[in-house]
């Protein structure tokens, strides 16, 4: 998965430890009124704060199932709100995670099916999904990959895919044995790297760092992050099919069985 940041990287999520989630739930239920009664109208004086937090502490040793049961309510509502955003965000940007023109393709132009991926040339996972993607479209002739550059994993990265969006951009056919080329590397993957793989594929390198420099390349990046923080993006590889996105590089097998069930019912589940 995706671990790091730059140019802007989707915003990571930030989890209070389980116990203090609940705890601070806790503590708004019990002031709220199953512990704490009301205060006489005539004692206008503040409730005292020590009293409170004995009583909160006392109950919770005596029902420690308690925070366990606020603990899940609380990452329920908050999946609920996570799924309903990413829904929104396929619905709303459907056109933009499929067709933008920021967006490398490999496989067949008219291909029926298309697997959107996020992805970073020096994410490790990435590379291993490399493989993933290969047998793919050895396997099933009715699917394309769509590339969303998202480099985050520093300026190396960025470097690698200013190259990247340049090729593609210049060279769309040549893309595909670039993209392999390139991230088959080992080693930290930069554009002095990227540059090389061009040079030794006999593509014109000035004209390269030319279409690389240029500011619509990150606004390209800018692009695909916005979507993958739309779409609860954190970590790459990530893939966007039909109606799902997909997190992490879980293997050929497991995105073959979702693209069987988006020829049967347009859906990665029937």
């Amino acid at each position: 998965m995706l671990n790091s940041s730059a140019p802007r990287s989707p915003r990571p999520y930030f989890h209070l430890p389980a116990w203090r989630s609940a705890f601070a739930a806790m503590t708004l239920v019990l002031v709220g009124g199953w512990l704490v009664p009301p205060a006489p109208a005539q004692a206008e004086k503040a409730l005292d704060r020590e009293a409170v937090e004995r009583i909160i502490r006392e109950y919770l040793l005596k029902n420690p199932e308690i925070m366990v049961e606020v603990q899940q309510a609380l990452e329920a509502k908050q999946k609920a709100e996570r799924d309903a955003q990413i829904a929104a965000t396929l619905n709303q940007r459907r056109d933009t995670i499929f067709n933008s023109a920021n967006q490398g393709v490999i496989g067949p132009k008219d291909a029926p099916i298309t697997i959107v991926e996020f992805f970073d040339y020096n994410c490790s996972f990435c590379q291993r999904a490399m493989e993933d993607m290969n047998v793919l479209l050895g396997n099933e002739k009715d699917v394309k990959f769509v590339l969303k550059e998202l480099p985050i994993l520093g300026p190396e990265s960025v470097e690698a895919s200013r190259i990247s969006t340049a090729v593609y951009r210049a060279y769309p056919d040549k893309y595909g044995e670039f993209h392999n080329k390139l991230l088959g590397l080992e080693g930290i993957k930069n554009g002095e790297r990227a540059l090389a793989i061009a040079r030794d594929m006999g593509l014109d390198t000035k004209k390269l760092e030319e279409i690389g420099a240029r500011g619509d390349v990150l606004d390209a990046f800018r692009e695909a992050n916005a979507l993958a923080t739309s779409l609860g993006i954190n970590g790459t590889p990530s893939y966007v099919l039909a109606d799902e996105v997909v997190f992490g590089a879980l293997g050929h097998a497991v995105l073959a069985e979702k693209l069987t069930a988006v020829r049967k019912c347009g859906k990665t589940s029937c």
